[in-house]
């Protein structure tokens, strides 16, 4: 990390930002990103099943919809409020920490996808990855099969309050924490170790979207987070899971029934998903942010010539 400069003038919200997170990640999620999310969610949950299981029980639930659970209203609420937390919180953190602090790209792209990952936990997903969770994972007898998910969320908030609606809040924001710390973090070092000592090189586009796809698979090194957060929002009953789970006594009950491997159940389509994401957003938005950048500084130069 270089020395830290002197503090310059705080630039302008960037509105933009906000904008263009939310419109990729709903283009993610509605795309290949929700599929990914359902079988994941399943295989962490129904840590018996494997891949192609987990794949037959939810088409036999619903079809090619069954892929898609949970995508309305609750996907779509939650990937049109979190991309643009992440990009707007992950874009100001990584400005101050290079121009406050001083740090590297890479360091700086570390702050600010960890920065962007609380935010996302605490504003928007709580209960939004509870609800998801919730409707993959829930019993669908003849009785409960057509209940609504409205009905299914008014339910829970009646026995347990906007904290039950937010159960399991403070693994998701371990998880994206250390997801999108990963994601920006390693996706900028392989961008630096692309370039190599040509560092004011512009990269290609194939070299920008590796950097992307990189990042995305190496930072599942944390799917036992992703498992803990499942179990403590999973709506499947057993008779010996504890009522109350905080993620320590979650942890033990995952070791306890399934062993270390347990907590790397579902990692395989994370990694599909985590792709995905990562290309959509950290190469998607780098390439649209610079794209209204470009387009607003041809329009002031425009304006003053």
């Amino acid at each position: 990390m270089a020395a830290p400069g002197p503090p310059s003038a705080k630039k302008p919200v960037s509105w933009t930002n906000i904008a263009l997170g939310a419109a990729i990640q709903t283009f993610e999620v509605s795309t290949l990103g929700q599929p990914f999310e359902v079988i994941k969610t399943h295989m962490a949950a129904h840590r018996q099943d494997g891949l192609i299981t987990a794949v037959k029980k939810t088409y036999q639930r619903g079809g090619i919809r069954g892929f898609y659970q949970g995508l309305i209203p609750w996907a779509w609420i939650e990937a049109s409020t979190k991309g643009g937390v992440l990009l707007f919180a992950s874009s100001e953190i990584d400005y101050q920490a290079r121009t406050v602090l001083g740090c590297s790209p890479a360091a700086a792209g570390l702050l600010g996808g960890m920065g962007g990952g609380i935010a996302q936990a605490y504003t928007t997903m709580g209960f939004c990855t509870f609800m998801k969770t919730v409707e993959v994972t829930r019993h669908k007898s003849a009785d409960t099969a057509t209940q609504s998910t409205w009905r299914v969320a008014g339910d829970v908030f009646k026995r347990e309050g906007i904290r039950g609606l937010n159960k399991g809040v403070s693994a998701v924001a371990v998880r994206q924490m250390t997801n999108w710390g990963s994601r920006f973090g390693i996706a900028r070092v392989t961008e630096h170790l692309i370039r190599g000592a040509d560092k004011e090189r512009k990269l290609t586009t194939g070299e920008r979207i590796l950097s992307s796809v990189i990042g995305g698979a190496l930072a599942c090194w944390n799917q036992p987070i992703e498992v803990i957060r499942v179990e403590m929002q999973s709506a499947a009953k057993s008779a010996d899971r504890p009522a109350n789970m905080n993620i320590w006594t979650c942890a033990r009950y995952i070791y306890q029934h399934n062993g270390l491997l347990g907590f790397y159940r579902g990692v395989t389509p994370r990694i599909a998903l985590g792709v995905y994401l990562t290309v959509c957003m950290v190469f998607g938005g780098d390439s649209l942010k610079l794209y209204f950048a470009e387009r607003q500084a041809r329009k002031e130069a425009g304006n003053s010539a």
